[in-house]
Order: C-alpha cells, then structure tokens, then sequence
C-alpha cells in the first residue's frame, strides 16, 4: 500500500518533460526575437536557435546524468557525496542564490510588461508584489501537485501560440526574409550565446529528479523537455521576421506580444489578442516562478533540516521583492537578466558537470 502511494505521489518521464518546457518558455519567449535580430542578419536567427537548442540538450543530458546517478538524493545530498560536505553547503547556497534571483527577475517582469499592456495605472511596485504573493501561496502547498500544474497550463499557453501563429499568416511578406545565409558565423555564435536566456530553466533536472518514478529516464525528459521550446522558438522567430523584418524587430521591446497585436480575427469577435495572450502567458510564467521558488526552498530545507518550509518561504519572500524592485530602468532590468545568465552558466551548468565527471574518476554513486 505505501509503495503504491509513493509511486502515486511521483511524476513520470513525459510529466518531467513538460515541466522541463514549461518553466523553459518564460519572458525569454518574449524578447528574444529582438536581441536575435541585433545579433544576426535577416533571416538567419534560425541557425542561431537550432545551435542554442542543441547546446541546451547538450548541457541538460550531462546534468540528467549526474541527478539520475543519485536517484533519490537532493542536490546537497549527492553535492555533499562527490565533493565533501562543506562544498556541498557552498554550492547548494550559490546555487539557491541564482534560484532567488530568478525568481526576482521573473516576477519584475510580470511587473513590467503587464503595466505596459494590461494595467496602464497601477504602479509595477504593487503588480510585483501581488504576483509574487500568489507565487508564495502556491509555493506553500504540495511540490508534486504544483508540478502537476504544468499538465494542465503548458497546453493552454501552446493553443494559444497555435491561434495567434495561425491568424498571422496574412502578415506575413517573404520579402522580409530577405537575403538568406548572410550572416557571418561570428554573428550567428553571438546569436546562440545572446538567445541563451531563453533556454534558462531545464536545469530543473538537477532538482527533481528525485521526484521521478523511474529517475534513470531523467536523460529522455530532456529531450521532450527542449524538443518544445526550440520548435515554438523557431516558429515565433520566423513569423516574427516575416511579419516585422529584422529591422523593425530590433526596435520593439517585446516582440512576440507585438505579434499578437498585430493578428486580428475575422468578424471582430476579439478586440485585442494581445491581451488575452498576455493573461495566458501568466499561467506559465507563473509556473516558471513557481517551480524556481520551491526550488529554492528545496536546497535551503536540505541542508537546515530544523527549519520548516514556511519559515523559509516568509523569509524569502521579502528579499526576492527587494531584488526585483532595484532595476530602476528597462536597461537596468535587460542587464539584470544577462548577467544572471552568465552567473548561471557557471553554477549549474559548469560546476555541476565537473561534479558528474569528478563522480565518474571518483566511482561515486547513490547507496540507494
């Protein structure tokens, strides 16, 4: 009876690749056709996609490896294992330092663009800190019945791209494509590394794995998990172009919410698609948030044992407002997003693969 209730309590190999997509296709999704179209000419952002894509899988696969080698263990745990305790306390706080730090941005960017297209009037202090109190609240329940959530949100935000893509086809002019294959491969590197943001979330795996039925499938999640961000990414980059040009898509802020300004709909029946694309994006940026604030959590309970989950969630709460409030210009909030990238590179990507390859040399494994 417990087994089956444990096994109950689990996600499957599919389910972790929906959360691995859902909590990828964040604010990157919005902004990344413009910093894609400064980086490459025309057209060829594509390439640049595809290449980061790739890249991402790459990462991913290793950081699956090292979590699946430890089924059953948290990240301070299997840390603590391969690299002695006192690294696995430094490394899990570095890490639950970028986690709050997600969450900060994320939220600050629910601030900025729904003051920009929703509410007009209300200040962005009070839109953070309202999005960030529903984050707290479902932070506070049950880790698997939120990852669940994705089930039912992913396909919701995937229909409606579908409904958006499907009434832009009449904007779109082939001229604007317009020449192929002229970019230099420098540009289309700067292009990968620039739409890198975009992809920021499958280190999820390292995390919750653990809450896998069967964790030495985590390498087949990731597959799923990219396999959908990259084909809507290359499907919103091209009619992005196709519609605006590179030239135009440069200039706007955001984008894909452009985009969906521009669509209208035979007979009239909806006004502005901008707005109903923007609440259902909520759903899944709230679930991005959701995922890294538990995660957070997570890493923080297993190393404080004594502390309960509220206490950190109440703790948290007012320092990851401040943090998102501290960009005080859009330049600000751009730059805040780059450089958590660039810290991110190296502490869940870089120094958890050289954790994987130390576990390797070291023959470490999970007892269980």
């Amino acid at each position: 009876m417990s087994t089956q209730t444990l096994t109950e309590k689990l996600i499957s190999k599919n389910h972790m690749g929906i959360n691995i997509a859902s909590v990828t296709i964040g604010v990157g999704i919005l902004t990344f056709p413009r910093t894609l179209a400064k980086a490459t000419s025309a057209f060829d952002g594509w390439i640049s996609v595809v290449l980061s894509g790739a890249i991402a899988y790459l990462i991913a696969w290793l950081l699956a490896k090292l979590a699946s080698r430890f089924p059953r263990q948290t990240f301070f745990e299997y840390t603590s294992l391969i690299a002695s305790k006192p690294v696995g306390y430094v490394l899990t706080i570095l890490v639950c330092i970028y986690t709050m730090l997600f969450v900060s941005f994320e939220i600050r960017a629910i601030g900025n663009i729904a003051k920009q297209y929703l509410f007009y009037n209300t200040p962005v202090e009070m839109i953070t800190l309202s999005f960030l109190l529903v984050v707290q609240y479902a932070v506070s329940g049950s880790r698997v019945a939120l990852l669940r959530l994705n089930l039912l949100f992913l396909p919701v935000v995937l229909y409606v791209m579908l409904f958006v893509l499907l009434f832009g086809q009449p904007l779109i002019d082939l001229e604007n494509v317009r020449p192929y294959f002229s970019s230099s491969w420098s540009s289309l590197l700067k292009g990968t590394k620039d739409v890198g943001l975009s992809y920021s979330g499958f280190e999820i795996i390292l995390f919750y794995t653990m809450l896998m039925k069967r964790p030495q499938e985590a390498t087949k999640s990731v597959l799923l998990g990219l396999l959908i961000p990259t084909i809507l990414y290359l499907t919103i980059y091209i009619f992005v172009i196709a519609v605006f040009s590179a030239e135009v898509a440069k200039n706007l802020t955001y984008p894909t919410i452009e985009l969906a300004k521009e669509v209208e709909v035979p007979g009239g029946f909806f006004e502005r698609i901008e707005s109903i694309f923007f609440t259902i994006w909520i759903m899944t940026i709230f679930n991005t948030c959701a995922m890294w604030m538990d995660i957070t959590v997570l890493n923080l309970t297993s190393m404080f044992k004594k502390v309960k989950k509220m206490v950190w969630i109440f703790t948290l709460s007012p320092v990851i407002y401040l943090i998102a409030m501290l960009p005080q210009t859009l330049i600000d909030f751009f730059s805040f997003g780059d450089n958590l990238t660039y810290y991110g590179i190296v502490v869940v990507y870089l120094v958890p693969i050289l954790l994987l390859f130390i576990a390797y040399l070291r023959g470490v494994k999970s007892d269980g």
